[in-house]
């Protein structure tokens, strides 16, 4: 099995068809979506319609969810311009993905935890909203309800990972297609420096195991960052073109 894992796209069409089109050259089985596909002040219906045409096994991110769920005043200045410029029948259809996937090999599919899409499986969050690789008893308990998966793949944090977990389990975030920081989070401006490349990652199963291929791709991330700004949004401008907020 040779899986393509793409994670956080949140509405980065640009970022999105630069991935879609090197994953093309690296002959993959199949392309699995963890979800958070379109909040974004970017191209949130564009990114939709190109994966809907695509039809691809996808879970559901919390941002998935939170745009049909919450009311207007409750979502973040990205979502409410996503919510807007979604039908009600595309909202819909986010909200009715799966929270979790299982797929051959013993591979679990999910956005956050495999009980949660809020909570981060490999990192823990600090007062500052510093990231930090969580603790062993930590990942542990939040793999619990998995325990026959071989492989996790999960997004949420934005951050590329692989861990050998407890069990023999290979834990792997592929990091953010779209979005290297959520700019409307308060501390965006203290998180560390990161960069613009859109990630994602393959997962090989071999004779002796899983091999995983982290990539980081150059994309037009200035037309990203014009689109943000275009659409009355400087911070995530600032991010698209950074890859951090100050």
């Amino acid at each position: 099995m040779r899986l393509a894992v793409i994670s956080d796209i949140h509405g980065n069409l640009a970022a999105l068809e630069a991935v879609l089109a090197d994953i093309k050259t690296r002959t993959v089985d199949r392309t699995v979506n963890l979800g958070d596909c379109v909040t974004s002040p970017l191209w949130p219906k564009e990114t939709f319609e190109a994966l809907q045409s695509l039809s691809l096994p996808t879970v559901r991110g919390n941002h998935d969810r939170w745009i049909e769920e919450f009311t207007d005043d409750k979502l973040s200045p990205a979502g409410l311009f996503a919510r807007n410029a979604l039908t009600a029948e595309q909202r819909r259809a986010l909200h009715s993905l799966p929270s979790q996937l299982r797929l051959d090999d013993g591979v679990v599919a999910c956005h956050g935890t495999p009980d949660d899409d809020t909570t981060c499986l490999l990192e823990e969050i600090l007062d500052d909203g510093r990231y930090v690789p969580a603790h062993r008893d930590v990942l542990a308990a939040r793999l619990a309800s998995a325990p026959a998966a071989r492989v996790v793949l999960c997004g949420h944090s934005h951050r590329q990972a692989v861990v050998h977990g407890p069990g023999d389990c290979l834990v792997l975030n592929p990091g953010s297609v779209g979005c290297p920081v959520f700019a409307d989070i308060p501390v965006a401006a203290k998180l560390e420096y990161r960069s613009p490349h859109a990630r994602y990652a393959i997962i090989t199963k071999g004779r002796r195991g899983w091999q995983v291929e982290l990539l980081a791709l150059e994309y037009d991330w200035e037309a990203a960052s014009a689109r943000a700004l275009a659409n009355d949004h400087p911070r995530w401008a600032q991010a698209m073109l950074s890859g951090y907020v100050t």
